[in-house]
Parts: C-alpha cells; structure tokens; sequence
C-alpha cells in the first residue's frame, strides 16, 4: 500500500475514496481514530498499482495528493 493523500480535513477522506471508489480503486483510510484532535493526519493509502491513477482522479477533481516523491 502507497500512501495518497494526507489531511486533517475530516471531509477529504470520504469524498477522496468516494472519487476513487467510482472508478474501481480500493482504498483506506488510516489513522481516522487518532486524528479526532485535528492534530494528527489522516492518510489514504491505495495498491500501488492503482497509484498513478489515483493520483490522476483526485487532482482532476481538486484534490491535493501527497508528493510523489514519498
């Protein structure tokens, strides 16, 4: 699992894999328990065959990805 995107915006997550789902790529969502204090992020983590596309549909759609380099 690659690491896609990380918030401490409890609304990303949901509407990121909701995106994702849509289009047939898994994905879940870690550390959503410890970042109930808006302190620690949340993370999206998908195959890392499924990657590069995710990073396509979440940026189509104005979603900041984490870094590639990462």
């Amino acid at each position: 699992m690659k690491e896609l995107l990380r918030t401490t915006d409890p609304t990303i997550i949901p509407f990121a894999t909701a995106l994702l789902g849509a289009e047939g790529i898994e994905a879940f969502a870690v550390d959503v328990h410890m970042s109930a204090l808006a302190i620690v992020p949340q993370r999206l983590m998908v195959h890392e065959r499924d990657l590069f596309m995710a990073r396509a549909i979440l940026r189509d759609n104005g979603v900041e990805v984490t870094d590639e380099r990462r």
